[in-house]
């Protein structure tokens, strides 16, 4: 009788040890678990919150230091240009050239939709590179003023805040599509909220003195990453072809993705020069 005793208790106590070892192994894979969640935390609080406040920083240092350089006047003084008191998705293979405008200083362009040849535009040639800020973006609807480099990617311009011009798009003022990309959720997310654009709300782009007013026209909510037609000199999406313009002019066109969070699709606003 004792030996059968003593039996039931030694299979008692593995049972116990091994309950305790599997208890020790649950709360070690708790424990890391725990880890990781905190660190993927962190991760996402810098990349969505810290980043965001550095590249939103820098990008208003580098529209106040373009400021101070040009004289800017503020958005108050309206859409005329202002004489200088001193002296911004897509493959980029895939963007067709546009030529038109020669560089350097001279008269505004004509208003876009009047008849009769155009005297040739020649506006403000950006600086050598495509890191360096040359001109401003201003949205009064959404109250943000955003420095434009050329070229989309992203350590050297997209990721500091800035808006980056399309490779071969025109320049501003000039005739053809002066198309531009940002962000929309982190690293300043300068086009977070342009869904919230209407028709008629103007874009200022001002550039070594010489100011030019677009007024949106159309927004295409979502189209395919692909869909180049979006920033040809006559923009119309080739996805969406009910979208966009069939005639030439002198247009704006600013792409970031959509839904939030995501780059699955673009989200595309286009305005024309104002008369």
């Amino acid at each position: 009788m004792r030996d059968r005793v003593r039996v039931v208790v030694q299979g008692g106590g593995r049972r116990v040890r091994r309950a305790a070892g599997v208890a020790r192994l649950l709360w070690v894979c708790a424990e890391v678990t725990t880890t990781l969640g905190v660190v993927v935390a962190l991760l996402v609080v810098h990349q969505v919150w810290w980043t965001n406040r550095q590249a939103f920083a820098a990008a208003q240092e580098q529209v106040q230091a373009l400021e101070r350089e040009w004289e800017v006047p503020s958005p108050s003084s309206g859409p005329s240009s202002a004489p200088s008191a001193s002296p911004s998705g897509f493959p980029s293979s895939a963007v067709p050239s546009d030529s038109s405008g020669s560089v350097g200083s001279g008269p505004a362009p004509a208003p876009v939709g009047t008849t009769g040849p155009r005297p040739p535009v020649r506006p403000a040639a950006p600086p050598a590179g495509t890191e360096k800020a040359y001109a401003v973006l201003r949205i009064p609807r959404l109250g943000i003023a955003v420095p434009v480099a050329q070229g989309i990617d992203k350590r050297t311009v997209l990721d500091k805040g800035y808006a980056g011009q399309y490779p071969g798009t025109a320049q501003p003022g000039a005739e053809g599509n002066f198309a531009l990309a940002g962000h929309r959720n982190t690293h300043g997310e300068p086009f977070r909220y342009i869904n919230r654009l209407r028709a008629g709300d103007e874009l200022i782009v001002d550039v070594r003195g010489r100011r030019y007013v677009y007024v949106v026209g159309q927004i295409l909510g979502e189209t395919s990453e692909r869909d180049t037609g979006v920033i040809a000199p006559v923009p119309r999406s080739v996805v969406k072809p009910d979208h966009g313009y069939s005639e030439p002019g002198s247009y704006i066109t600013l792409t970031t993705c959509t839904p939030e969070y995501t780059s699955k699709y673009r989200l595309v606003v286009w305005g024309t020069l104002k008369s």
